[in-house]
């Protein structure tokens, strides 16, 4: 009987570690000072410029693989709508133009990654 709560004490204690682990591996913090999010078990991260929009895409923490991937950004900033493709650029998708950057301007991005189902991430600009 003395082995019980022994057992139950480490059980516990290695749920703790791992649990531990797991965050660690899975981070949702900006890396690049844009606004992040998580979607189809990867992590979007969002940087808008005036000129150009770059999205980071990590999958389990590591950047993932962008050769022929697609895609599409629209912005809304009140009643103003503005669509932009997205390509790959480096270690980033990207687009380049005009667009609306203020506070509270939502974008929402479809992105396909090859040999992957088309992901929908919803952003607000902060």
């Amino acid at each position: 009987m003395k082995s019980l709560p022994l057992f139950a004490a480490l059980a516990l204690a290695s749920s703790v570690a791992t649990a531990q682990a797991h965050k660690d591996s899975h981070d949702h913090q900006p890396l690049h000072g844009g606004v992040v999010v998580e979607a189809s078990d990867m992590d979007f991260e969002l940087v808008a410029k005036a000129d150009s929009i770059a999205l980071y895409v990590r999958d389990h923490g590591k950047a993932a693989r962008l050769e022929g991937a697609t895609g599409k950004l629209t912005l809304l900033a009140g009643s103003a709508r503005t669509e932009a493709v997205l390509a790959p650029a480096g270690d980033r998708l990207e687009a380049r133009g005009s667009f609306p950057t203020a506070a509270g301007t939502k974008v929402v991005a479809t992105v396909q990654l090859a040999g992957k189902k088309p992901a929908n991430v919803r952003f607000a600009l902060k």
